[in-house]
């Protein structure tokens, strides 16, 4: 059975996505759309609403800015976990090319369970992808490149998700089988997606992750992104 699908909830201007987080249909995710306007309390107020009737419990956000959280604070909102924000400006930057010794090939159809096992071993339950979470990566932005990396018996061993919206790139998601960390495949994974987003005129490219995911961190920063002095925050609020 597919994971059911995210819908969008308008008024007026204003529109955020919303689905079943993590496959639970009492829990929610409500994420703001790029390039609408920055959700107002009572836009809030008016989604958790609509959550309620549909016989929703609680609500999570996707990772928020601190001019995005606003909104979602005044309407009762509170910080679940905190993350750091991480940029690399693309523009006349030096890119070292992909190492070839790491086999990678477009995902296909069939290769999505395999990635969403590596997944589950990569990141703890809070923060794991369900088919859902998988399929909502990759629409979050209006182009994605959903690439995997392979090891030598030809195993799906880590997966990248990388989005454009105009000049700005995402990373939506890497994960590497915990065996086959350090080993340059996360490197590899967020090269090619780097070099992909570039090819495509995106100027500046963002990444998040956990604070005690030290790894990642380590891993982002070795390649040239920056820490911002903000972060981002992952909201809940409980619906009666």
């Amino acid at each position: 059975m597919s994971a059911p699908s995210a819908t969008v909830i308008r008024w007026g201007p204003e529109r955020a996505r919303t689905g079943p987080w993590r496959g639970d249909l009492q829990v929610a995710f409500l994420a703001p759309v790029p390039d609408a306007p920055v959700p107002s309390p009572d836009f809030i107020r008016r989604c958790l609403g609509i959550l309620a009737r549909r016989g929703v419990t609680r609500v999570v956000t996707a990772a928020l800015s601190p001019r995005e959280q606003r909104g979602f604070l005044a309407a009762g909102f509170s910080v679940e976990e905190e993350l750091y924000l991480l940029s690399f400006d693309l523009v006349g930057v030096d890119l070292p090319p992909a190492p070839r010794d790491v086999p990678m090939v477009k995902a296909r159809r069939g290769m999505r369970a395999a990635a969403l096992e590596v997944d589950r071993a990569a990141f703890s339950p809070f923060w794991q992808f369900d088919e859902r979470g998988l399929k909502e990566a990759r629409r979050a932005t209006p182009h994605s490149r959903f690439q995997v990396a392979l090891d030598p018996a030809g195993r799906v061993a880590g997966y990248a998700i990388c989005g454009r919206s105009g000049p700005r790139g995402f990373v939506q998601r890497l994960a590497v089988r915990p065996a086959e960390q350090r080993h340059g495949m996360g490197s590899a994974l967020l090269l090619d997606g780097l070099h992909w987003m570039r090819g495509r005129g995106v100027q500046r490219a963002v990444v998040n992750t956990q604070l005690d995911n030290h790894a990642a961190l380590s891993l982002y920063q070795r390649l040239g992104f920056r820490r911002e002095p903000t972060g981002l925050s992952v909201l809940s609020a409980g619906l009666p």
